[in-house]
C-alpha cells in the first residue's frame, strides 16, 4: 500500500543583516551567502518531509508581521533574528503567540562573542530550543528537532 508522506510547512526566518552573509565577518558567520544557506536548508528540510517558507528582512516591524502571518500558515519556526535577538521585545511578543515549536538559531556562538550585549537573548524564553555556534549545521539540527516534534514517525 502506498502512503504519501505528509508535507509539513515550517517558517525559516532571518532578521537584520543576514542578507549580508558571505560578506560580513566570515570568521563569525561563515562564507555561505543567504541564498546558499537557504538552498541547503530547504533541501535538508525536503528530506525530512518539511517545506520551508523563507523570509528575510532588515525591518523589525516587517519581521513581526511575518511572524504573525506565518504562525497561521506553518506548524513550526526556525528563526535567526540577528541583532534583534538581544533587544527586540516586539519580536519576542510575536513569537510568544506561535503555537508550534520555535527554534532559535545563531551561526556564531553568541555566548562566546567578545561583546557582552550579545550574550543575552530576549527571545530564548519563548523558544523551544536555542542552537548557537554550529554554523550552517545549526539549521540542520533545528530541522531535525522540528521534524521530530511535528512528525514523531520521522
Amino acid at each position: 500500500m502506498y502512503h504519501e508522506r505528509q508535507i509539513l510547512n515550517i517558517a525559516l526566518l532571518h532578521g537584520v543583516n543576514l542578507n549580508m552573509l558571505g560578506q560580513r565577518d566570515p570568521g563569525h558567520y561563515g562564507t555561505l551567502t543567504l541564498d546558499q544557506l537557504e538552498i541547503k536548508v530547504v533541501s535538508e528540510a525536503r528530506k525530512l518531509g518539511l517545506v520551508c517558507i523563507s523570509y528575510q528582512t532588515n525591518h523589525e516591524g516587517e519581521l513581526v508581521e511575518k511572524i504573525q502571518e506565518l504562525r497561521l500558515r506553518s506548524l513550526g519556526m526556525i528563526i535567526n533574528p540577528g541583532a534583534w535577538t538581544h533587544y527586540s521585545y516586539a519580536i519576542r511578543d510575536a513569537l510568544e503567540m506561535v503555537e508550534g515549536p520555535v527554534i532559535e538559531v545563531h551561526l556564531s556562538d553568541i555566548m562566546a562573542r567578545p561583546e557582552e550585549w550579545r550574550h543575552h537573548s530576549v527571545i530564548s524564553d519563548v523558544c523551544d530550543q536555542t542552537i548557537s555556534g554550529k554554523g550552517v549545521d545549526g539549521y540542520t539540527e533545528a530541522l531535525q528537532v522540528l521534524a521530530q516534534r511535528l512528525n514523531p514517525a520521522v
